[in-house]
């Protein structure tokens, strides 16, 4: 079973939405910065146009659908404890690996193309010693 929530929320000083995709037990989070509070209409658009380009972050096992309180009070103390908490949800937790992972795979890039440079340039030091010497 599959279940996609969408929560729009407003973060200073931009609307953003949540994207929570619980599959076999395995919770993964796509976020959206929507810029101007968007409309349900413009949301709906937006998600048909969109919705299969999302990139989702890697999966957090034992992440399963949160049951529904049925008394609003219970839900809003839940809610008041959950932003309080230092370690986040499963969602900002799974964007926090997503980030982790695309700044190392980043990380890598940099430091392959910081090599590639530096080989390049010792190599031109290299040609211009020999350049200098070649007449000798």
């Amino acid at each position: 079973m599959v279940s996609v929530t969408l929560t729009v929320f407003f973060e200073d000083p931009f609307w953003c939405g949540l994207f929570e995709r619980v599959e076999r037990g395995a919770l993964t989070v796509s976020r959206h910065v929507f810029g101007a509070q968007p409309s349900d209409r413009e949301v709906y658009e937006w998600l048909a146009a969109v919705y299969p380009a999302l990139r989702f972050s890697p999966p957090v096992e034992g992440a399963s659908l949160r049951p529904a309180a049925a008394n609003p009070k219970r839900r809003q103390r839940q809610a008041a404890r959950m932003l309080d908490a230092a370690i986040g949800t499963k969602s900002q937790q799974a964007l926090a690996a997503a980030r982790e992972e695309s700044k190392s795979a980043r990380r890598q890039r940099q430091k392959a193309r910081n090599e590639a440079e530096e080989a390049r340039r010792f190599a031109l030091r290299q040609e211009k010693k020999k350049a200098k010497h070649r007449g000798r």
